[in-house]
């Protein structure tokens, strides 16, 4: 698409320079010479953009989008997603502390606009694009909290990828000391009670503050789920009955991991 975009800014180049030039060196013309001159350039020009604009492609149908969404190829990509997804849980679930309590998972296909001339968002390279986002809740008892989070990076120490914070992360290590009495903020002074770990490209971790008293932000219940549309889109909330607020009236306090969205599946124009 971008090869034709330039072959139409030469065209319009090059016929606004032969017109210019035609123009400007025959001063003398009359009206009918300039109006025979301008139908004689601007028939070449009509067509070529006619032609440019077909080349482009329209938006891509709601038809064809259903059709490669529920393809054997999207729901391949869809599944080792999402089962590697429920695998990084299963282990943080085996290996820490945490005791795994709800997943909300959503998988979304959008299909691709038409060409855009103004204001590009890269919509339009593509047929199909679907993504997907995960996330988990936990329980935790909030009066071990430093000995949880400890055991999270024990077993980011004993596993690596699937828990991505280990020992060797100091601002961990300082959040730890925090909830031990033996430091002060681990962002510094003033900065008030952790409330996460990130490393860029991994999951994000976060928790409920249990030392903010009522000041301190808790964890938010998960959206409400968009309207169920497989294979277009599917949201999952299992146990579907389950609720964050359930979870810390039965363990105290709830952590969530949240995957990064992953575009898993595209098809390009």
């Amino acid at each position: 698409m971008a090869t034709a975009f330039w072959i139409l800014i030469l065209v319009l180049a090059v016929l606004l320079a032969t017109v210019a030039a035609t123009w400007l060196g025959l001063p003398a013309l009359s009206r009918q010479q300039r109006s025979w001159i301008r139908r004689v350039f601007g028939l070449p020009f009509t067509i070529v953009l006619v032609l440019f604009l077909a080349a482009c492609g329209r938006a891509t149908s709601e038809k064809t989008v259903r059709k490669l969404a529920g393809g054997p190829e999207a729901l391949k990509a869809r599944q080792e997603v999402e089962l590697a997804s429920r695998d990084v849980f299963a282990a943080w679930d085996a290996e820490t502390p945490l005791t795994l309590g709800l997943v909300v998972l959503e998988n979304v296909c959008v299909g691709g606009s038409a060409k855009e001339l103004f204001f590009p968002t890269g919509s339009d390279r593509y047929k199909i694009k679907c993504t997907m986002s995960v996330a988990a809740y936990f329980g935790a008892d909030p009066r071990r909290i430093a000995d949880t989070i400890d055991g999270v990076l024990s077993a980011g120490d004993r596993t690596g990828p699937p828990i991505p914070f280990d020992h060797d992360f100091h601002y961990a290590r300082a959040v730890v000391d925090y909830y031990r009495g033996k430091a002060g903020d681990p962002q510094g002074p003033g900065t008030g009670e952790p409330k996460g770990l990130f490393k860029a490209g991994t999951i994000r971790l976060s928790w409920d503050q249990v030392r903010s008293g009522g000041t301190g932000e808790v964890i938010e219940e998960p959206r409400s789920c968009s309207p169920h549309d497989p294979p277009v889109r599917r949201c999952l909330r299992e146990p579907a009955s389950t609720s964050v607020a359930d979870l810390r009236r039965e363990y105290g306090m709830v952590f969530k991991i949240t995957m990064p969205v992953t575009n898993y599946f595209t098809v390009w124009k």
